[in-house]
């Protein structure tokens, strides 16, 4: 299990390090969430993660309650994205604390408050976590081990990129408690493929990481003890990228992804024209040309 050197806000290394396996690196860590039940930070922020710069790391810290999103920790999530946006960090890493990556939203909290106000507020605000992730200048790569399932589930679907276990599971499970789950639909209906997304959506049923991989919801599977490598390995790829490429790239493909296919070729080639002005292109393909590595640091 791998043990973070250092760790955000009010929170201490055990439940940053649970439920991840691989080799240990110099990590710093800054900024302060809402507190957990074990008096640690709800979302822990370990920048540099896995030895790599630029790399920052959002665990959810409630692993009592396999990290179910509360209001709280939707808060305090989105906060932690919105402080990220503006700095120079260049990928993204969401994980959860403990035996699970995310069970959905927390049903005790919901059951509490049953009105159709509340109700409507929290998926109102649910919604607002997951177009955060979609319009983060970074990349946002989901880590997932254990279960994720129904707002769980959602969570890695939303992520620009997601590594699994091979013992994580996913469902979206809210067809099995009478509540048939409309926003987990969303992004699944946009990774994977129609008739898939709806069996999973009107069986309830779990699905294990090699199938998720098979149908599209996520990008790469490996051993439980290896998983922070893989993640380490994908980040470390983006990261060897110019920045302004990635960021642009990013945008500009979910935006696309919303127009027709004229007006996407357009904003494309428009994208693309702005792109290849730009020095980290123009240096790309003049190292292209002169047969060397691209020196994107000088």
């Amino acid at each position: 299990m791998n043990s973070d050197n250092q760790t955000s806000g009010m929170a201490g290394t055990s439940a940053s390090g649970a439920g991840r396996g691989g080799a240990g690196a110099a990590e710093s860590c800054v900024a302060k969430t809402p507190e957990a039940a074990n008096g640690a930070a709800l979302v822990e922020v370990t920048h540099d993660a896995y030895g790599v710069l630029g790399v920052v790391r959002l665990t959810m810290n409630r692993p009592e309650a396999f990290n179910a999103l509360s209001e709280a920790l939707l808060d305090a999530l989105q906060d932690a994205l919105a402080s990220i946006a503006q700095t120079d960090a260049r990928v993204v890493v969401i994980e959860g604390a403990g035996r699970a990556f995310c069970a959905g939203h927390d049903l005790k909290e919901m059951r509490s408050k049953p009105s159709l106000a509340y109700y409507q507020a929290l998926f109102s605000r649910c919604t607002k976590l997951m177009l955060a992730i979609q319009r983060l200048p970074q990349p946002v790569i989901a880590r997932v081990h254990g279960i994720a399932t129904a707002a769980g589930c959602q969570l890695v679907a939303m992520c620009d990129l997601a590594v699994a276990a091979d013992t994580a599971r996913f469902a979206v499970s809210g067809v099995n408690l009478g509540l048939f789950c409309a926003t987990p639909a969303v992004p699944l209906s946009r990774n994977l493929s129609r008739k898939a997304a709806l069996e999973m959506l009107l069986t309830g049923d779990f699905i294990d990481a090699h199938e998720a991989r098979q149908q599209g919801l996520i990008n790469r599977v490996a051993a439980a003890d290896e998983l922070d490598a893989a993640v380490a390995a994908l980040a470390s790829s983006i990261c060897a990228k110019p920045v302004e490429a990635v960021r642009a790239g990013k945008g500009l493909f979910y935006r696309q992804l919303e127009m027709g296919v004229e007006a996407a070729y357009q904003l494309a080639g428009q994208t693309m024209a702005c792109n290849m002005m730009d020095e980290s292109a123009l240096e790309g393909v003049q190292a292209f040309i002169d047969k060397r590595a691209p020196d994107w640091h000088r």
